[in-house]
């Protein structure tokens, strides 16, 4: 855990924010949306809470990051070129052929990718075997998986859940980017938030909601789930706003999968520079 402040995590989610729309733009691809809704909980996992090194990405006792929700690797992308695990420069390579910035992320072509995803559903039970595997091994790492709301509608995930509470995977925190929005309108419409809490709680995850654009909230959370070693996977259902940032973008669907124009580029820029409002 690195010793850094609220005020520049903010700071590294703005930059987090920028790389990933300059990424989007550039390729003419990709997904925003989902990008946007993720950066401060993605802000406050690589700048602060997990143990990783990027001069050592294999190193056996890092923490794991699984983006089990892989549509949106700009933002994975944009922290690791922004913590120094490929260079900077690699951004604006995203989805060429031959780049490490593959459309989903490929743990075979870039660094820092602990697990290829991309197939909704399956990055939780990957979670899950690295958390056994930490147990088994008796290495004090830690697993952390970004799911998002509309994957939850995946019989998997819930797989995955039953197993973790199973083995008692303490070492295991998952985060729900819950911003309610699919491709095709509405999560909630399909899966409530009540329910969504419920069946976590259920399942016997130790559960909490809090606001994912908050990093103070967000912090704090991370700091409680840090010590809380009581034999029970953590799940922090994070309340966000798709395409967060970005005015034109925010809680619209449309923007799921599609790219800016050099107009919109550059509006979305200035105002993700402004910060959150």
């Amino acid at each position: 855990m690195k010793e850094i402040s609220i005020e520049e995590l903010k700071e590294k989610a703005i930059q987090l924010r920028k790389t990933a729309l300059t990424m989007i733009y550039g390729a003419q691809s990709g997904h925003p949306g989902g990008s946007l809704s993720a950066a401060d909980i993605m802000a406050a996992l690589y700048f602060k809470e997990m143990n990783v090194d990027p001069h050592n990405p294999n190193w056996e006792d890092r923490d794991r990051f699984v983006l089990s929700k892989g549509h949106v690797c700009p933002i994975q992308y944009s922290a690791l070129a922004l913590r120094g695990f490929v260079p900077y420069e690699t951004i604006y390579t995203l989805r060429e052929y031959g780049s490490p910035f593959q459309g989903h992320p490929d743990m075979k072509k870039c660094k820092g990718i602990d697990i290829s995803t991309g197939s909704l559903g399956q990055g939780l039970s990957c979670g899950v075997g690295m958390a056994i595997a930490g147990k088994r091994d008796f290495k004090d790492y830690r697993v952390f998986s970004l799911v998002g709301d509309g994957e939850c509608q995946e019989g998997q995930i819930w797989e995955a859940a039953q197993t973790a509470v199973k083995y008692q995977l303490d070492n295991l925190v998952v985060f729900v980017d819950n911003n309610r929005l699919q491709i095709d309108g509405f999560c909630d419409e399909i899966m409530p938030l009540q329910d969504l809490e419920k069946k976590f709680d259920a399942f016997g995850f130790e559960t909490k909601r809090i606001n994912g654009h908050s990093m103070e909230e967000i912090v704090e959370t991370l700091d409680e789930v840090r010590v809380a070693k009581n034999g029970r996977p953590k799940c922090i259902i994070c309340d966000t706003v798709k395409g967060k940032g970005v005015s034109f973008m925010e809680d619209v669907a449309d923007w799921h999968g599609v790219a800016p124009n050099e107009e919109q580029y550059h509006q979305a820029m200035e105002e993700v520079a402004g910060g959150l409002r």
